[in-house]
């Protein structure tokens, strides 16, 4: 199961994902101070206690974990594909989650875009690659079966 290519693509999207709970993906500058958005909500900088977004937190790491436990799902390559492309529906629908918390500070003197604003587009990618690599395999059986 790890041989196999998509296995790489899938476990490669979930780290991703994952790493949006520690890299910075937009930092906002309003009149209360400067917020920094990563998977977990927004931090004002300086503040020693912080505030996060349980629901939020829990939508990465489910993005994160559903793109870890499809790699076992080898067996069944027609329900893979499917679950594979409700991971990238959630991953945009985290991505405008993020642009949303965003645009709820209200007057933003300077927008600060930071790595982690690439991540969600960088695991879209590697689970397309994934679904792919899922087709080919597809295609690899039929034709192993039409030659028995």
């Amino acid at each position: 199961m790890i041989q196999r290519i998509q296995s790489i693509w899938l476990l490669l999207a979930a780290i991703n994902i994952l790493c949006l709970l520690f890299v910075p993906t937009i930092g906002a500058s309003t009149d209360s101070g400067y917020y920094i958005l990563n998977g977990s909500g927004l931090k004002l900088e300086g503040a020693k206690e912080q505030a996060t977004n349980i629901p939020l937190l829990v939508s990465v790491i489910l993005a994160g974990l559903i793109s870890l436990i499809n790699v076992f799902n080898f067996r069944n390559r027609k329900l893979q594909i499917r679950i594979a492309s409700l991971n990238i529906f959630l991953i945009l629908a985290l991505s405008f989650w993020l642009t949303q918390m965003v645009k709820s500070l209200g007057e933003l003197k300077v927008l600060d875009i930071e790595p982690g604003i690439f991540l969600p587009l960088v695991a879209i990618i590697f689970t397309l690659l994934a679904i792919r690599g899922i087709k080919q395999d597809e295609k690899l059986i039929r034709s192993a079966d039409r030659l028995r």
